[in-house]
């Protein structure tokens, strides 16, 4: 019996040192620009598991951003956290992150395509299980994952998390074939009442698949603890939409890949 009792914390204590969140670090390109990810997966499994690509904030690549592709990892997700400044750049500085998100987002086309990039060392990985890919976003993000479903990126879903929300173009009416899920603080200055209804009525006029939620009294960057670090009015967390849109967008991920 005292063999079986120590063979038993062996096993416990080897799969413990196993079944750990394992991160590796990637540099790919876009045309000229050079930019590096993150990838994070659950090593407590060799399967294929579904592919969720992070797009982060406009101040960069930061550790929030690689803390939630963490934390899909820790859901038993393989997670990307895609780069789309390139050059390493991260800022608090409001002004310098409009300029460079303005450097992406000027040409929609371009914009898509930078997305793409960071997608694809997603959909290569051999983690990942084949045509089980979504994207989620935080605002500029949310923004380059709503852009993704215009351009009907080889997803299942995508959900914005406090993003901006740019209208469908009508090109695209017909065409989105990924979900879309909105999770939108209701008390968000940086999206003005009309904008968020040109927004609703463009995805109706596409005929897309869509669902956009409301927090009522809830401001920009919602999600993230550590936003008032940044000094903007119209930046602040609020711990139940935080979770809230957490849940959510597990059980939109449940409904999408059950198929």
């Amino acid at each position: 019996m005292p063999k079986l009792i120590s063979l038993l914390c062996l096993l416990a204590i080897t799969t413990s040192v196993q079944a750990e969140i394992q991160t590796k670090t990637i540099a790919y390109k876009d045309e000229g620009t050079a930019l590096t990810g993150h990838l994070y997966w659950d090593d407590a499994t060799t399967d294929p598991r579904p592919g969720v690509l992070v797009v982060h904030e406009w101040w960069g690549l930061n550790e929030y951003a690689t803390q939630r592709a963490r934390m899909l990892a820790e859901l038993g997700y393989v997670a990307f956290a895609a780069d789309m400044y390139g050059g390493d750049r991260v800022t608090k500085d409001a002004e310098q992150a409009g300029e460079w998100m303005q450097e992406v987002t000027v040409d929609p086309e371009l914009w898509r395509q930078r997305a793409a990039a960071g997608l694809h060392q997603l959909e290569t990985s051999a983690l990942v299980a084949s045509g089980k890919l979504a994207a989620i976003g935080y605002c500029f993000g949310g923004g380059t994952v709503l852009q993704m479903a215009y351009g009907n990126a080889p997803l299942k879903g995508v959900v914005s998390f406090h993003g901006s929300l740019p209208a469908a173009p009508e090109e695209f009416w017909g065409k989105i074939g990924p979900r879309i899920l909105v999770l939108h603080g209701q008390a968000d200055t940086f999206v003005a009442p009309e904008v968020a209804a040109n927004f609703r009525t463009k995805l109706e006029a596409a005929d897309a698949n869509w669902e956009m939620d409301l927090y009522g009294g809830v401001r920009h960057s919602f999600t993230n603890p550590k936003v008032g670090e940044y000094g903007i009015e119209n930046l602040k967390y609020d711990a139940q939409a935080d979770a809230r849109s957490w849940t959510r967008m597990q059980a939109f991920f449940d409904e999408i890949f059950a198929d």
